[in-house]
């Protein structure tokens, strides 16, 4: 079967990917820096599906951590046919000029760097079998700029350039290359970016239905699984009570 390598596969959107490629019987390489939710997540698919699973717990902003495990996986599993960059963050929400320096090195080495130090390894083989589809997961962000979202908005207008780049590279080798951007999708993204505050966070989610995670898993799954001959190159996924990024409809 084929293998699927998804990166932030411990919660949100990258987990609920892999549940989705395992009832398709796919093998599943997963990534993340959380050993413990990764091996309860190995722990469910195998005994729901079956599935072959290698777990790889490094952090993708580390490029030698990154090299070395992946420069070590099993010769079986080096054969990737889809690889979906999926990790990725959102630190803070303020204005520019209040911004924390900590919080953009950490979205910027996440959520661009840590994307193509994965991709980097991972293209290898797929020019070597000439044939693979790389998924990478932007956002409406990575489209439109709103207040306070400055360098996070940056990062992922920067994957979805990247997507456009490699894309025209890749081409003569017959890889794939599909952007994919979500709108207001309900996960620990807000919790991350409000660092824990969980009530500040919940609000984000209040007065409408967003999107949830096997929303975005299911039209991953979609993209990867059409024929040799299609790509579909962009896709945006917005909540049906989102228009853009700042117009929302809430409590109608």
């Amino acid at each position: 079967m084929p293998i699927v390598f998804i990166t932030g596969a411990s919660s949100g959107f990258g987990k609920a990917t892999a549940e989705k490629f395992a009832q398709a019987g796919y093998q599943l390489i997963l990534n993340a820096r959380r050993l413990d939710r990764l091996e309860a997540l190995k722990t469910h698919l195998v005994s729901s599906y079956g599935s072959q699973v290698l777990l790889l717990p490094f952090d993708v902003r580390n490029r030698e951590e990154v090299a070395q495990q992946l420069d070590n996986m099993p010769a079986a599993w080096q054969k990737i046919d889809v690889l979906v960059n999926n990790a990725g963050l959102a630190a803070g929400r303020d204005a520019f000029q209040d911004g924390s320096m900590d919080d953009w090195e950490l979205m910027i080495d996440t959520n661009l760097k840590g994307l193509m130090y994965v991709s980097k390894w991972v293209v290898k083989g797929m020019m070597e079998q000439k044939s693979g589809h790389i998924i990478n997961i932007s956002s409406l962000a990575g489209q439109e700029v709103y207040p306070q979202g400055n360098l996070y908005c940056a990062t992922k207008h920067a994957v979805t350039a990247l997507s456009k780049g490699m894309r025209m590279d890749l081409l003569p080798y017959h890889i794939k290359v599909t952007n994919i951007s979500p709108g207001l999708a309900e996960t620990e993204f807000s919790i991350v970016r409000f660092k824990g505050d969980t009530e500040k966070a919940s609000k984000v989610y209040e007065g409408y239905q967003p999107l949830q995670p096997e929303d975005i898993a299911d039209v991953i799954f979609f993209a990867a699984s059409r024929p040799a001959h299609v790509n579909l190159e962009e896709i945006t996924i917005l909540p049906t009570a989102q228009s853009d990024s700042r117009t929302v409809n809430k409590n109608p």
